[in-house]
């Protein structure tokens, strides 16, 4: 059993096809975020990729300027419930309004921990432009 729902064969997928998806997610070294490192490095900027920006707590981000205590994260917008595209599904819908619900909670908690901590935390959006992103990155390593 997988949070409420019953194993189907090794996996919870609703379905080969749908496991082979999920298998296929990548947690970092997404084309969104190579995209925006691809910038941020072209414009001279080093980072560190990966990272937990404070030790203490069990998150990390995909690019972290340690320096300037910025910490920005690029969210896939079906993984982070994007209010302008994500969809829910309709197969164990439960679980995935669950499971969104849950990221939404854990990434609003790791904002308010890292800001408390002195950092910027910046959000951006799969779906927003390399350099749209990289723009509100280098707006707020200049305020640092």
């Amino acid at each position: 059993m997988h949070d409420g729902f019953e194993a189907r064969g090794n996996s919870w997928a609703s379905s080969p096809a749908v496991r082979k998806v999920m298998q296929g997610n990548r947690s970092r070294d997404t084309t969104p975020e190579l995209a925006l490192r691809k910038m941020l490095h072209s414009q001279g900027f080093r980072y560190r990729v990966n990272q937990r920006p404070s030790s203490d707590i069990n998150r990390r981000a995909d690019i972290v300027f340690r320096r300037a205590r910025v910490a920005v994260f690029v969210d896939g917008c079906f993984w982070h419930g994007c209010p302008r595209h994500f969809v829910p599904p309709v197969t164990n819908a439960r679980y995935w309004k669950e499971k969104i619900g849950r990221n939404l909670v854990r990434d609003a908690e790791t904002n308010r921990l890292l800001r408390a901590r002195g950092w910027t935390v910046i959000r951006v959006w799969e779906h927003q432009t390399p350099f749209t992103a990289a723009r509100r990155v280098v707006r707020a390593l200049s305020r640092r």
